[in-house]
């Protein structure tokens, strides 16, 4: 079949090309079935009768993907899979053999294969798992200039995304930088608005200086004082020692207050004080400290609505919202989940000393489809889960939290143990039910009690009844 079949927009590179993909088989009706079925969706398609031919045309030319049979003459699919990898990295390749024992599967998987069909393969699932090994592979692709682009402009690390909301936050944040305005970034919770503080931070005369950031809405009034502003000897029972507040610690640098709608009015008028003037005075102290500290604050709260409700000064609103950046909620920005899917698989595989993850087509629909009330830190999340829980290269919608992509509690460990006792089925689907809950308040027990009804003494106790690990929160 002609290589200049054509192409149909889903199999186009961003050059309108269409794109590549070479098979390495030596059975001929195996080259013209597979060039007849990807030929007909669009994909430009070249063949090699062995290893050594196959490695060749790698070298002289670039391909979306490898097909690569596992018993070729000469050397094997399983010897010539490390060659391409160690060529090319990132590309990706699915082996295809009528021997789909184990090991061989295991080996494969090894040697970085991203997926393995057997032999006579179903056309909708090669098909489908195709489309997602070349669209996670632009999207790498994609991530890695975006990210070298975004270095060589800016000094941003780990903020992701190709969508038009976000270029423009970028250039905001560029022209923001450099200068010593307050900043009030504002946005849902889980999406990032502490990168967007970094990157404010390390793209300004400020960056070889502290970056210090403070959970204000998470501390009692007095500690979220004594924290802030520091205290002397003796200014409280347990103050034995004089300490220095994080305002004297960020001095020359950037106090990052982050959640500062839920603050108290009585601190908000310390703030307000330490904006104006920049100086403040110490828990129990009387000489007052002055510091040059750049301010940037964050909230998920709606800050005009807490002033109309008496609940935020207003005259400190006006001070904080000098320059305003709002995120968009990642339901918003869809065309980036996969760039961000990308990035979130290739660091927890490197974090679980694990080979490169892939998402199976469904997997990749299902985040795409879904609404993420917990934004980029409830995706992370999941990928973080696939990643752990996944045995081989490719993550099915399976390995993704059931809420997600609707699945029947009621049926996942009958598909593993028909026999299965009541009281073992109810228990794994009340565990499963928790471990999403979890997930989904980024593994905080104490919002997860809330969202239940439930105190969290109850919840602790079947944390520990069921078993469920608990695991880190990952920082927004």
């Amino acid at each position: 079949m002609s290589e200049a079949a054509i192409a149909t927009p889903a199999t186009q590179t961003q050059s309108g090309n269409a794109q590549r993909i070479l098979i390495i088989d030596d059975e001929t009706a195996i080259r013209e079935s597979l060039e007849t079925l990807l030929g007909l969706e669009g994909y430009a398609i070249e063949t090699a009768v062995n290893g050594e031919q196959g490695l060749e045309r790698i070298e002289e030319n670039s391909y979306d993907l490898v097909l690569l049979d596992l018993a070729l003459p000469g050397k094997s699919g399983l010897e010539i899979l490390p060659l391409i990898r160690e060529r090319h990295p990132s590309l990706p390749v699915i082996m295809i053999t009528a021997y789909g024992k184990v090991d061989n599967v295991v080996d494969a998987i090894r040697s970085g294969a991203q997926n393995f069909v057997q032999k006579p393969w179903d056309n909708e699932k090669l098909l489908a798992d195709i489309r997602s090994a070349i669209g996670l592979y632009h999207a790498e692709e994609e991530n890695i200039q975006l990210r070298r682009a975004m270095k060589q402009r800016y000094n941003f690390s780990n903020i992701i995304g190709k969508s038009e909301v976000m270029l423009r936050i970028f250039d905001l944040v560029a022209q923001v930088a450099p200068s010593r305005s307050t900043v009030l970034i504002q946005g849902e919770s889980g999406t990032g608005k502490e990168l967007i503080a970094k990157a404010l931070h390390s793209n300004s005369p400020r960056k070889d200086k502290p970056f210090v950031a403070v959970n204000t809405g998470s501390m009692p009034t007095d500690l979220l004082e004594s924290t802030l502003f520091g205290h002397v000897k003796g200014a409280f029972t347990s103050a034995i020692a004089t300490k220095k507040g994080l305002f004297e610690v960020a001095n020359g640098g950037t106090l990052f207050l982050d959640e500062i709608g839920n603050m108290g009015m009585d601190t908000q008028a310390k703030i307000l004080r330490v904006l104006q003037d920049r100086r403040f005075m110490q828990l129990g102290g009387v000489q007052e400290i002055q510091v040059d500290v750049r301010i940037i604050a964050a909230t998920n709260v709606d800050l005009r609505q807490a002033v109309r409700d008496g609940r935020f000064r207003e005259d400190l609103f006006y001070r904080l919202n000098v320059i305003s950046i709002d995120l968009p909620p990642l339901r918003s920005r869809r065309e980036d989940i996969p760039m961000l899917a990308t990035h979130f698989l290739k660091h927890y595989a490197e974090e679980n000393s694990v080979p490169p993850r892939t998402l199976a087509a469904d997997a990749l629909r299902a985040l795409i489809d879904y609404d993420w009330p917990g934004n980029v830190r409830e995706l992370e999340n999941a990928i973080e889960r696939g990643v752990v829980l996944s045995s081989g290269p490719v993550i099915g919608s399976d390995l993704l939290p059931s809420h997600l992509t609707g699945r029947n509690y009621s049926t996942s460990l009958l598909e593993h143990n028909p026999n299965a006792s009541l009281f073992d089925i109810l228990e794994d689907i009340e565990r499963r039910i928790i471990i999403d809950k979890l997930e989904h308040c980024n593994w905080n027990q104490t919002d997860a009690a809330e969202q239940f009804h439930i105190p969290l003494s109850t919840l602790n106790q079947k944390i520990k009844r069921l078993n469920i690990e608990i695991k880190k929160r990952v920082k927004e």
